[in-house]
């Protein structure tokens, strides 16, 4: 009979000991490590769906706070802690690279379209060239219309300008119901405070808003592209990294083909 000694034994427990205590911390390090990511509010369910999906397939997972691309930018020099941040506007973006607040110029995850949108029992007709719009307001039927603030909004500056187009910027103007953002414009918009809105397409094409109302994809001829743009700010960890480079994966571009956002060369 052999004998093993009890030193080698030891050893090769301690080793044991150390591989499982070693896994155990990577993974509280992992479950630790989750990164604040600030989101454009019209990557709300689209964002979601591509996070959910990121957690199945590595096991990590990321804090996605939505809401307007220009009050992000402005939390962001105010040294706010997020480790992403994805734009309705690559301007915000642009403008973070050039004052040293980013790890690089990011890169574009899809151009946005806007939409005009009314609740199912809206007297507003809903139409890509805004007549039905015009025609309400002739008749004096017209009372609120929701878009998203211009002042910090990207869909709402847009908005403006496909408002401006259709001439009819300057008789709104004294009925609009601003929203924070364009998600909060998009729950005016069918949530009974308006006849209508011009929301963003990716919000209209959520089965949860598709079912509230109607909408019709305004010309993208009406007004300056929506190119909007992602990057990791300089504190980002492995897993807002990993989040990142997830996105430009055919996964998570297959979902936001889905919600509308498209690059050069793709269709839906």
């Amino acid at each position: 009979m052999s004998i093993v000694p009890v030193a080698r034994v030891s050893i090769r427990r301690l080793g044991l000991w150390i591989v499982v205590l070693a896994l155990a911390l990577g993974s509280r390090a992992a479950l630790a490590d989750v990164p604040a990511v600030a989101a454009a509010s019209d990557l709300k369910f689209a964002l979601e769906e591509v996070a959910q999906l990121f957690r199945r397939d590595s096991g990590r997972d990321v804090k996605i706070s939505f809401g307007s691309s220009g009050i992000f930018s402005t939390q962001i020099r105010n040294g706010a802690p997020f480790q992403m941040y994805l734009s309705a506007d690559e301007e915000y973006v642009l403008k973070l690279h050039a004052d040293g607040l980013t790890r690089d110029a990011g890169t574009l995850y899809g151009i946005g379209r806007i939409v005009l949108m009314a609740p199912r029992t809206s007297p507003l007709s809903v139409d890509a060239e805004l007549k039905g719009v015009a025609a309400l307001l002739k008749q004096g039927k017209l009372q609120h219309f929701a878009i998203a603030n211009p002042e910090h909004a990207p869909y709402g500056r847009r908005a403006e300008e496909a408002l401006k187009h259709a001439g009819l910027w300057d008789a709104l103007k004294p009925k609009l119901v601003l929203g924070e953002s364009v998600s909060q414009a998009a729950q005016f918009a069918v949530g009974g405070s308006a006849e209508g809105g011009i929301v963003a397409l990716s919000l209209a094409k959520s089965p949860q808003m598709a079912k509230l109302g109607r909408y019709a994809t305004i010309p993208a001829a009406w007004h300056a592209p929506l190119r909007q743009r992602m990057v990791l700010l300089k504190n980002a960890g492995e897993t807002a990294q990993a989040f990142y480079a997830y996105m430009q994966q055919p996964v998570a571009r297959e979902v936001m083909r889905r919600y509308g956002f498209l690059l050069s060369g793709e269709s839906e």
